[in-house]
């Protein structure tokens, strides 16, 4: 479980493939407190640490789902990922809850600069279907783009804006994204459960 807080923006270092799996290996600087077994999002993917190497770096392992599901299939050398690792049972709730299951992915269909903040604007695959699972934003809601949690405006069916101030957008890969950038959806797990309650009864 995760809260949406990233700690850091890790830069890709490595990337194998292997078979239909794909090992990336990161490099952070709280890379010496991890453990093989831990879990880590990862753009808002939850993965396994599965080896610890030296110079910071560790590396975790993509199956094919995850890589169809998300952005992490399209990473390059050089690219930053935002990290969190999970949260701690006495901790505080700063974000929302993530389970850190990416639903799909949106994209960037706009940037804007609002004096002191940036407006994103994304857009994703919308469908009656998949709003019924609750896949879908509300005005004033929870999202997680990248693994971060956000607060959505002017939400519509398909598309939704979020305003980053400047702290998130240095310390996070919203640093790069530019229109046409595609990122990782995790759609509020409430809202999913209510959507499917609500299924259940009309049934």
């Amino acid at each position: 479980m995760f809260s949406g807080i990233v700690e850091d923006a890790a830069k890709v270092v490595d990337l194998r493939a292997d078979k239909e799996n794909l090992h990336i290996t990161l490099e952070c600087p709280f890379a010496d407190e991890l453990h093989i077994d831990q879990s880590v999002a990862h753009n808002g993917v939850c993965l396994t640490v599965v080896e610890l190497l030296p110079g910071n770096r560790y590396t975790v392992t993509a199956i094919r789902e995850t890589l169809d599901r998300s952005n992490l299939g399209d990473l390059k050398i050089g690219d930053l990922v935002n990290l969190e690792r999970s949260m701690k049972i006495d901790g505080r709730l700063d974000g929302h809850i993530v389970q850190g299951h990416v639903d799909c992915t949106a994209e960037c269909i706009g940037k804007e600069d609002a004096d002191g903040s940036t407006y994103f604007k994304f857009q994703y695959p919308f469908s009656p279907e998949l709003a019924a699972k609750g896949y879908v934003t509300v005005e004033k809601g929870s999202v997680t783009v990248n693994g971060v949690s956000l607060t959505v405006c002017d939400s519509e069916k398909d598309s939704f804006r979020v305003a980053i101030i400047p702290y998130t957008f240095e310390h996070t890969n919203f640093c790069r994204i530019e229109p046409g950038t595609k990122v990782n959806l995790e759609f509020d797990i409430i809202g999913k459960y209510i959507a499917r309650i609500s299924g259940l009864i009309k049934e």
